[in-house]
């Protein structure tokens, strides 16, 4: 059937096209995400990939699956994507108040949060034989900030064979490599995530992460700064993706919440559930009592370590809210829906 459906395709049937590709379209998109960090340019160059294999088809060998082959054409996008000059790198946005000194100021600011809903319904989601990490690992925020840090042909080796089981002769042959310089690059890339990975996260679901989410929503809501701090670990970690201030540690946190809060004022914030990366996410909505509507202002995604909260990702991305099923905005003042 498949031998049938490839000659359709290679003959210009679009549809047959499609069979063979639709099954991988989401894993694909995934893999473009890690690689990349950035939804946006994950969905880029999952069309890109999809193009190019059309194109490609007649060039097509089956020397390996369908599935491997669009592998190789969607990392060898993505690192042609990465060493170009024209990445869309975000405009830094200007706070609306005086944020204290940041402990760093991060390179990553284009990262994205990726919608669990996209996670689903992919074709192949157990790992191979040959992966280190499980699927729901590999596609949390540390991990993925963790691949943007490192030289993207070690990313590409560690996800292809860590991550998607690929074996090392595979992944050579798809990066155009030898197997010495994979083994290398994976070396490399293992110590790198090894040095930066929290500890171990609850269950995605589990009660422990839907109770320790809670009490974040309802600490941040009622403004109350002791509770919020009290759910952190002692090296958690705050960062505003496209801004690049980053602050380490419970008094740096505090800090900047306490300026956060204190230009909160008066206004309300709402906040309603999602999920990003397998992990809990809120949407945030300030309300002015002078106005009937709620605004959207920035997304936050908690990584838990133990039965606490090892970071807060609150991205100022407000356009992206609808991908998560979230409003554009709140239509009338309400209470707060944190549950």
């Amino acid at each position: 059937m498949e031998q049938t459906t490839l000659q359709r395709a290679r003959d210009g049937d679009e549809r047959a096209f499609r069979e063979l590709t639709d099954p991988y379209r989401r894993e694909l998109q995934v893999h473009c995400y890690r690689m990349l960090g950035s939804l946006t340019d994950a969905e880029d160059l999952l069309q890109e990939t999809l193009l190019a294999a059309w194109r490609g088809l007649a060039d097509f060998q089956e020397r390996a699956s369908v599935r491997t082959w669009l592998y190789r054409i969607a990392t060898n996008r993505c690192l042609n994507a990465l060493r170009g000059a024209g990445r869309r790198i975000p405009t830094e946005p200007v706070p609306p108040f005086q944020p204290p000194e940041p402990s760093r100021r991060g390179e990553i600011t284009w990262l994205q949060p990726y919608p669990d809903a996209l996670l689903e319904g992919i074709a192949d989601p157990a790992p191979g034989p040959e992966a280190r990490y499980q699927a729901t690992e590999a596609v949390e925020l540390a991990f993925v900030a963790g691949l943007q840090r490192m030289p993207p042909r070690q990313a590409a080796a560690l996800v292809l064979r860590d991550v998607l089981g690929f074996a090392t002769d595979e992944v050579a042959g798809m990066l155009g490599t030898s197997h010495t310089a994979v083994k290398g690059a994976l070396q490399r890339a293992r110590a790198a995530l090894d040095h930066a990975r929290a500890g171990q996260a609850p269950r995605p679901g589990s009660a422990t992460e839907h109770d320790l989410a809670r009490r974040f929503a309802d600490a941040y809501v009622a403004a109350d700064l002791t509770r919020i701090v009290a759910l952190l670990t002692d090296d958690a970690w705050l960062s505003m993706p496209p801004a690049p201030h980053e602050y380490h540690g419970i008094d740096a946190i505090a800090a900047f919440l306490r300026a956060s809060l204190d230009y909160r004022g008066h206004r309300r914030v709402h906040l309603l559930p999602a999920r990003a990366n397998t992990q809990p996410a809120f949407g945030s909505y300030l309300t002015d009592p002078a106005e009937p509507a709620g605004i959207a202002a920035g997304l936050f995604v908690l990584t838990m370590a133990g039965d606490r909260i090892q970071a807060i990702t609150r991205f100022h991305l407000d356009a992206l809210y609808p991908r998560f099923g979230l409003p554009d905005s709140l239509p009338e003042p309400a209470g707060p829906r944190t549950k």
